[in-house]
């Protein structure tokens, strides 16, 4: 799966992209309201996981990495998890590397898996989690139509501390991409 926006490219991760995976997930600002840090083997397990085939009805993430059109360096990873029966619904996840936040490839990756998702998938929603406490991956899910759906309260342990979740959603039908 090869995919483009006007800045973008996103291809389905390969083992080639280990490095970058795994820069990512020992990179602290990355991680720090996603997991603790993790060993390289914890990571690499992770990292295994998505690179099986992927289709709508699998279990496990689909994960793209973010590449600057440009420059073809990788900026980060976006992907989903599909939960299509019976609810055609997937979850989203996102990571981007501290060099290229703030320069508007959150927002466009975002809207670029928002695509995939209603126009090629048809899903009827897509979720998003984000740990109480970042900001920056709340307002860009706002910035995209996302509404704030709740809190889930002490949802989390991270770094020994409970942590509440937000969840948020975006219907098909409230989306004209």
């Amino acid at each position: 799966m090869k995919l483009e926006s006007k800045s973008l490219t996103y291809h389905q991760l390969t083992e080639s992209d280990w490095p970058f995976f795994k820069l990512l997930h020992e990179t602290p600002e990355v991680i720090q309201y996603v997991c603790d840090p993790q060993s390289e083997e914890e990571i690499r397990a992770r990292f295994e996981s998505r690179l099986h085939p992927w289709e709508l009805t699998s279990s496990h993430w689909l994960t793209l990495v973010i590449r600057e059109k440009e420059s073809a360096l990788p900026v980060g990873l976006t992907g989903m998890l599909a939960e299509w029966s019976p609810y055609k619904q997937a979850e989203l996840g996102f990571l981007l590397s501290p060099n290229f936040q703030r320069k508007g490839y959150g927002f466009e990756s975002t809207q670029c898996m928002i695509e995939l998702c209603f126009n090629q998938f048809n899903f009827h929603k897509i979720k998003a989690t984000v740990t109480e406490g970042n900001l920056p991956s709340a307002n860009l899910l706002r910035k995209c139509a996302f509404v704030h759906e709740g809190t889930l309260i002490d949802n989390f342990i991270l770094g020994g501390n409970w942590k509440n979740d937000q969840v948020f959603g975006l219907l098909n039908s409230d989306v004209r991409t």
